[in-house]
């Protein structure tokens, strides 16, 4: 039986794809977990392939959902990236970012930072 916290972290990423569809994304593939990370979504933004981080954080006081993908995390979801990828080779010439969406508060307010972060190399 999932926890209270795996409850909210599944409402909170299902809202964030939500949001993306929205703004006119279309879904990739949710929760694809490879060796050292999970992407919560890929999305397609008209020919780029997103790879979605969704964080959620109670309260504001350490800074947003964003500011706790660190370097290290960066790292793991750049790692997971070019695992999709490799899966997927019809995507491998295609653009791509990173972007972040999170949520704080009860109810969770959502806020998308695209292209949040750049990988090197």
């Amino acid at each position: 039986m999932p926890t209270d916290r795996a409850r909210r972290g599944a409402a909170v990423e299902a809202a964030a794809e939500q949001l993306l569809r929205d703004e006119g994304l279309r879904l990739l593939a949710r929760n694809a977990r490879y060796r050292g990370g999970e992407l919560d979504r890929v999305m397609d933004d008209h020919g780029t392939v997103v790879f979605v981080e969704v964080r959620y954080r109670a309260r504001h006081d350490f800074g947003g959902g964003a500011v706790s993908v660190d370097a290290r995390k960066q790292q793991r979801l750049a790692l997971a990236a070019q695992l999709y990828l490799q899966a997927h080779p019809a995507l491998a010439e295609r653009p791509c970012r990173f972007d972040v969406v999170e949520a704080t508060g009860d109810p969770p307010r959502l806020h998308w930072l695209r292209d949040a972060f750049r990988v090197e190399g």
